[in-house]
């Protein structure tokens, strides 16, 4: 199942005044010139005289120094705005990211030594090559890079995103937990999670963990398929015989990658997956897969059970594959626990029974813990899923999460 991630949203545009539009506001000053001397027995009168040219002199200065500092002014506005959207010689984008790390992968200013016992896992190197693709307003970046899955044997993007928290002092060795956060529609070559310019995932991560309703979760985005999903040609986030290992592409090679680069939870605490769509289909598959290594997802306006036509001829590891499977095998396993979230728009007429469906039969059961968030009035799109994670999705998924979580 496809959909667009918010319904169109318009471009940044129409930003007030540009810059090279100022205009100065003195016009052309008239010099004046004063004879040498006053003639003899006039002084008086003429000192007058002089005395009034040297004010009007002064505050022909004094608008002169406005004038220069009301440019210079308007020039620093100017190159942070510039900077923010991506303009011009002010942009970052395309500049190397460190996230702290040094140039031998270790984290700058927190302890690369890691103890045996400690709950937090530093970065482990290789150092990936991450490039600037956008800069929020709070100076956080958004970055990408090319992932050769060393597990899967695919290659492709995958963006990376910190909150602000992460490079606070007081969090220098703390691991952060994070989430994997996957699109619907084609899922490549782009993850439309990374454009914080229309969907704001990421200036909310921040928002909601500001008011005490989210963790301060750094974010992994990767491309969901390895071609562009056209005519029903998608791969269910799983590794379908033949195909590439997209499975393991997203619950292996892409968690190494944030394990390499950033320090986070050892424990599945400190990992989740979120989704829309098929997204949310892989994500909610991967937890009930791999419980062992997640511990939660949001899954909006997912599909429930495998369905992409390469499954054919496949159908054993089709059901292994299958949510409805896995959560019943899980269940019969009394665990680990599992907290999914469940979300759909109440305009989503193809998805709501068969959510209804999974919850009634397999929802709080055993180690299957269910919420559902109903967005009233919501259709299938990123933009109303938004809505249902500041509802109470993100609080709730949070509340079984750990981090920032101290060595």
């Amino acid at each position: 199942m496809t959909h667009s991630p918010n319904g169109g949203y318009p471009p940044h545009g129409g930003y007030g005044q540009q810059a090279g539009d100022y205009q100065q506001p003195h016009g052309g000053y008239q010099t004046q010139t004063a004879p040498p001397y006053p003639p003899a027995g006039d002084y008086h009168q003429h000192e007058g005289m002089y005395q009034s040219q040297n004010r009007r002199q002064s505050r022909r200065g004094k608008r002169w120094l406005i004038v220069v500092a009301t440019i210079a002014v308007l020039g620093l506005i100017t190159a942070g705005v510039l900077n923010y959207f991506k303009i011009g010689p002010f942009s970052d984008k395309g500049k190397p990211v460190s996230f702290g790390q040094d140039k031998d992968g270790g984290q700058a200013g927190g302890a690369n030594a890691q103890k045996p016992d400690s709950k937090v896992s530093m970065p482990t190197g290789p150092k990936a090559e991450f490039k600037n693709t956008s800069t929020l307003s709070d100076g956080t970046q958004v970055a990408v890079t090319t992932l050769d899955g060393k597990k899967s044997g695919f290659k492709g993007k995958v963006w990376v995103w910190a909150p602000k928290a992460y490079s606070d002092p007081k969090f220098k060795d703390h691991g952060f937990p994070v989430l994997v956060a996957l699109p619907g529609g084609p899922g490549f070559p782009n993850n439309y999670w990374m454009d914080d310019g229309g969907l704001h995932l990421e200036s909310s991560i921040t928002k909601w963990y500001n008011e005490g309703k989210g963790k301060p979760f750094i974010l992994a985005m990767p491309v969901l398929n390895p071609k562009p999903d056209d005519g029903g040609l998608y791969w269910d986030g799983s590794d379908i015989p033949g195909q590439p290992k997209m499975g393991t592409w997203l619950t292996e090679d892409v968690p190494d990658l944030m394990k390499a680069n950033f320090r986070t939870i050892k424990s599945r605490d400190g990992w989740a997956f979120m989704g829309s769509s098929s997204g949310a289909f892989s994500g909610l598959k991967a937890v009930l897969k791999h419980p062992d290594k997640f511990k939660a997802v949001i899954a909006s306006g997912p599909d429930i059970v495998p369905d992409s036509p390469l499954w054919k001829g496949h159908e054993k590891e089709k059901a292994e594959n299958n949510p409805e499977v896995l959560a019943k095998d899980l269940i019969a396993r009394k665990g680990p626990d599992v907290y999914l979230a469940f979300q759909y728009g109440t305009k989503e007429s193809s998805v709501i029974p068969h959510v209804d469906k999974f919850i009634a039969t397999y929802g709080n059961k055993g180690p299957v813990h269910t919420r559902l968030q109903k967005i009233e009035g919501g259709k299938h799109n990123a933009k109303t899923y938004i809505e249902g994670m500041d509802a109470g999705s993100m609080q709730w998924i949070s509340e079984h999460m750990a981090g920032p979580v101290a060595p």
